[in-house]
């Protein structure tokens, strides 16, 4: 039987900036659960971590993350499985904007940009980011038809 841990966070009380406020170890904790699907068990979490330490480091600095925020647990019979207390999609939009901030000023037009310029893209791919581009406009006129409106 799965229960929620007291730790359990409500996601509107996570930080805004996932990644601020953590160490380089924390933060690899974090993309490692994000990257075992959003549900992983200590021993899972520290097989992915680079140089791992010890199990005990690595159950305290679960908890240390617990305690931030950042993660929850549940029980799984004599284990502890560790989610994020942030929806995949929020720590995604935090992750690209973190990245955009350090590398691009910011700009997340200009990151796009330097990453399609920088790879080789098949027909469908390139067809696929033409789609995604023209929903964008769409959306984009519909939001200024709306606003006119007002």
């Amino acid at each position: 039987m799965l229960r929620v841990s007291h730790y359990a966070t409500d996601v509107t009380s996570m930080p805004n900036s996932l990644h601020i406020s953590l160490t380089r170890r924390e933060r690899e904790i974090m993309d490692a659960v994000f990257a075992l699907g959003n549900r992983a068990s200590a021993e899972q979490i520290r097989a992915r971590l680079t140089n791992p330490p010890g199990d005990s480091a690595v159950r305290m600095m679960l908890t240390r993350l617990e305690k931030k925020g950042c993660l929850k647990h549940q029980y799984d019979g004599p284990r502890y499985i560790y989610s994020a207390s942030v929806s995949p999609g929020a720590a995604k939009r935090t992750a690209l904007k973190r990245l955009a901030q350090t590398f691009f000023g910011g700009s997340l037009p200009q990151m796009i940009t330097e990453l399609v310029a920088e790879e080789s893209w098949t027909e469908a791919e390139l067809d696929a980011m033409q789609d995604e581009i023209n929903r964008a406009r769409k959306e984009s006129a519909h939001a200024k038809t709306r606003k006119k409106q007002s």
